[in-house]
């Protein structure tokens, strides 16, 4: 049976991309990483068995770095438009627009370039009414809602916070669901965070990417 694997996504364009890796980044080269991420992102998630993949997606792609590339592996999706003000509630309409009937929902961003077909099929073959990924940062990489509805609990969580993980565990609970736990990942806020990423997955776009900064 199919899943609906959602990866929410902004156009990496310089200077509105990865601004926290600048200095010592460029803005032209955390575009780069940034487009990188979501490009080895979208590779792990088209060779998912079982997976259709939908992206959310906000920012203008025609300003994007390699947006050439980016638009060909997106004709191999369905791409939506994050609507909503807020990225909590960006995130509700997400889980909202992207399943159809029936289907469970796996939710990823573009910052975790190491995820891997293997990984995301335990994720969302998982028995739990729901599991969320905690990311080292506090934060998590990855919700998955055997019904998408209940991603409503989604709204009021404060994003981008050392304590968003706890907070979201929190409002799943809270409206009666009992979240298992997937592996702990390092999302890529810093240049830190993208080195040691790079380490971990030496070989694709986003080592590449990261080894270019100095």
């Amino acid at each position: 049976m199919t899943f609906c694997l959602l990866i929410v996504a902004k156009a990496p364009v310089p200077g509105f991309a990865k601004t926290r890796l600048c200095p010592p980044a460029t803005p032209e080269q955390a575009a780069e990483i940034a487009a990188a991420s979501l490009l080895d992102t979208l590779e792990a998630a088209l060779l998912t068995p079982e997976a259709r993949v939908v992206v959310a997606l906000t920012g203008d792609l025609g300003k994007a770095t390699r947006r050439t590339e980016i638009a060909t592996a997106l004709r191999k999706t369905e791409v939506i438009a994050q609507r909503g003000e807020g990225f909590d509630i960006r995130l509700v309409n997400a889980h909202a627009d992207a399943p159809r009937p029936g289907e469970s929902v796996l939710q990823i961003g573009m910052d975790t370039p190491q995820v891997t077909p293997a990984l995301l099929t335990e994720a969302a073959n998982r028995p739990e009414d729901s599991v969320l990924g905690p990311a080292e940062d506090g934060g998590w990489w990855a919700l998955g809602l055997k019904d998408p509805l209940h991603a409503k609990a989604l709204a009021g969580v404060p994003m981008s916070r050392d304590d968003t993980g706890r907070q979201t565990l929190r409002a799943l609970a809270d409206i009666g669901l009992r979240p298992g736990t997937l592996p702990t990942l390092s999302d890529v806020d810093t240049v830190a965070d993208a080195r040691r990423v790079a380490a971990a997955v030496p070989h694709g776009r986003f080592a590449r990417a990261v080894a270019e900064v100095r």
